[in-house]
């Protein structure tokens, strides 16, 4: 399977050669002032019916776009047209890395950024070591579900958390544990009144995203136009 190029100004579904099979991805130009950047937004756990099009992986999406980035979201292998299996997060980081290649290869003058909502929280920390991101966000990063021991914490660039208080699926007080531990911590963001799913604070996500990035914004391209409202 060849490569495929890095779209336009229109969303586009493409096929991407992986580590275990095709991988199904959805690439979406920026909403305003486009900036050289293209974020990756990995979704959460497979087997509890995680996929590309979750809330809050779509909002994140979002949030990014209407920031001036381009996104890229995935299936992990085993979901919706990706093939494999699942593979406890082993294999959806080889995933991560095959498209993180491909959005360097394609978009070479473009800083890459890295978001992962809770199990994509968890391999996006996994891998931000290796790929080196200009900027990373982590939505309800799973401590005390995953073995978090082996994650380099990242350092050398900027690294959003964000965590509802209310969280009923991973413990909001295992996160803050395991940020109060590291050297070198991240920007917390809590959200108070907030569950997992960020249900009816999605809105209040997609502005804590775009205050969290704007400070990190390079400049906008040059003679570059945002693309038309649909």
């Amino acid at each position: 399977m060849n490569l495929p190029a890095f779209p336009g100004d229109a969303a586009a579904t493409l096929t991407l050669p992986g580590p275990a099979g095709a991988l199904e991805l959805i690439v979406e130009a920026a909403e305003s002032a486009p900036r050289p950047i293209v974020a990756i937004v990995c979704h959460p756990l497979p087997t509890e019916g995680g996929t590309m099009h979750n809330k809050v992986v779509t909002m994140t999406a979002r949030a990014l776009r209407e920031s001036g980035a381009a996104t890229v979201r995935f299936n992990f292998r085993g979901v919706g047209g990706s093939e494999g299996e699942f593979d406890q997060g082993e294999g959806e980081g080889d995933d991560l890395r095959a498209v993180a290649a491909w959005v360097r290869a394609t978009r070479p003058d473009a800083q890459l950024w890295l978001a992962g909502f809770s199990f994509g929280a968890y391999v996006s920390l996994r891998m931000a070591d290796e790929l080196q991101p200009k900027l990373l966000i982590s939505i309800a990063p799973p401590a005390g579900r995953w073995d978090f021991d082996r994650i380099a914490p990242p350092s050398g660039y900027p690294w959003l958390v964000i965590q509802g208080e209310a969280d009923e699926i991973v413990d909001p007080q295992a996160v803050y544990a395991w940020i109060d531990g590291l050297r070198q911590p991240p920007e917390l963001v809590r959200m108070p009144d907030t569950g997992h799913f960020f249900h009816r604070r999605l809105i209040d996500l997609r502005g804590a995203i775009k205050n969290g990035v704007r400070p990190h914004l390079p400049p906008e391209l040059p003679g570059a136009s945002a693309p038309a409202p649909n």
